[in-house]
């Protein structure tokens, strides 16, 4: 691993995990984008590789990247702690899994955006009997108002798939929180059981 690399990633400690702060920030940004179903990203979205960076073997942090240049969000490669559990396992994996399926919808989302919104200026310029670019090279923008008629146009067309996004993403967030409880109870009955030298055994949950 390059120094390069390494030096791209935060550490953050494990606990507790912020999960309503990203629910905020992609709520927002729902407000720019839908066209293809949430379960079916672009080629584009999938061809996406992500972070091949691995933590040292000895760390005990999650690693936070910078943002990703496609989808703003920020990588996140979770802890792998000593002796992981079955249930820290199941936990791990689903965050995971959700930080890349939350990846590849946002990838998708935005280049979809991205190119609708530099066709619709165009076909407007063209309409002005303008160019893409003023006498002096610089790129031509439209006003607040016309860009307007744009959003408007774009939310109304990807309203179901935000929908369907913003399902999914409770209904992922509400698992990974049960699942986060249930390793906490496991954790503090672990502990109990080692200070009073109680037989090994693990509480129903």
């Amino acid at each position: 691993m390059s120094g390069k690399t390494t030096g791209y990633f935060l550490r953050r400690s494990l606990w507790p995990c912020n999960l309503l702060g990203p629910l905020h920030m992609r709520r927002i940004s729902a407000n720019a984008s839908r066209r293809c179903s949430s379960s079916e990203p672009t080629k584009q979205a999938n061809s996406v590789k992500r972070s091949q960076f691995i933590p040292a073997a000895e760390s005990k942090h999650d690693w936070v990247g910078p943002p990703h240049r496609l989808s703003n969000l920020r990588p996140i490669i979770y802890h792998i702690p000593e002796n992981e559990t079955e249930l820290e396992k199941q936990l791990r994996t689903l965050r995971q899994e959700t930080e890349d399926w939350n990846h590849a919808f946002w990838t998708n989302q935005n280049i979809t955006f991205n190119k609708e919104k530099d066709a619709f200026v165009l076909s407007q310029l063209k309409e002005k009997g303008l160019t893409e670019r003023d006498e002096k090279g610089r790129k031509r923008a439209l006003n607040s108002e016309e860009m307007a008629v744009f959003y408007k146009h774009f939310l109304d067309e990807n309203c179901i798939r935000h929908a369907n996004y913003n399902k999914d993403w409770y209904r992922r967030n509400f698992t990974i929180t049960l699942l986060m409880g249930r390793v906490a109870f496991h954790s503090v009955w672990r502990t109990l059981a080692e200070r009073r030298g109680w037989k090994k055994g693990s509480p129903t949950t």
